[in-house]
């Protein structure tokens, strides 16, 4: 057994005392509150320690069941799996005004995050939010004011909604290659497409794909 952290025995401290009082160990969520880490990456951080330390053992590489090991606290040493729900959730960084000349989930573009559950924004890490302004998208679904997710990518498919750069703007359409120009279609029968010549499209103006769309009611 290894020497603990003062961050890793508050982390094992709370967790026994979880299972002593309600009888089955703390949500990732909880942990992060009590330690002050807003990141489920972060607490999991410390629960790998513990477990490459000794004192806790992961029985269940798919749920991460997490039991203290014997002898190593006061609490029965078969303890509940951790009560990780929050495995299944994500943290999405939110930007605001995207423009050429600065990478796209840089500090200067990211207002805010949102945590979602992961099988609504497949990609991971990889995924940001935008948020929409204008009416072009709305016979997709799309309004004004909604979040949409994207997966960061700089390939798609003909039809896919994708968020793309055009100028300094970021602008979200369906996407159709064709011959002789690549047709940024606005699912708004009002509206006219953006077409941009084949010989100036770059795969860098396609900034991801989108993948799911948030609405606040």
């Amino acid at each position: 057994m290894q020497g603990l952290t003062a961050r890793q025995e508050q982390t094992l401290d709370f967790i026994r005392q979880s299972i002593q009082e309600r009888g089955y160990p703390p949500t990732l969520r909880e942990i992060g509150e009590y330690m002050g880490i807003r990141s489920t990456n972060g607490v999991n951080d410390h629960l790998r320690a513990l477990e490459r330390k000794g004192y806790l053992r992961r029985e269940d590489m798919k749920s991460r069941a997490l039991k203290l090991v014997s002898g190593m606290s006061n609490a029965s040493p078969v303890a509940a799996p951790v009560r990780d729900e929050d495995e299944d959730m994500v943290e999405v960084r939110v930007l605001g005004r995207v423009a050429a000349g600065l990478p796209l989930l840089a500090e200067e573009n990211v207002i805010d995050t949102v945590r979602v559950d992961r099988m609504l924004v497949r990609g991971g890490r990889e995924v940001f939010g935008l948020r929409v302004t204008g009416d072009s998208m709305i016979e997709a679904g799309i309004m004004s004011g909604d979040y949409i997710f994207v997966k960061k990518q700089s390939t798609a498919e003909r039809g896919d909604i994708v968020v793309a750069l055009i100028g300094d703007e970021a602008t979200v359409k369906y996407f159709h290659p064709e011959r002789d120009y690549v047709r940024f279609q606005p699912a708004n029968a009002q509206m006219a497409p953006i077409l941009v010549r084949a010989s100036d499209f770059k795969s860098t103006m396609l900034l991801g794909k989108v993948v799911g769309v948030y609405r606040r009611l």
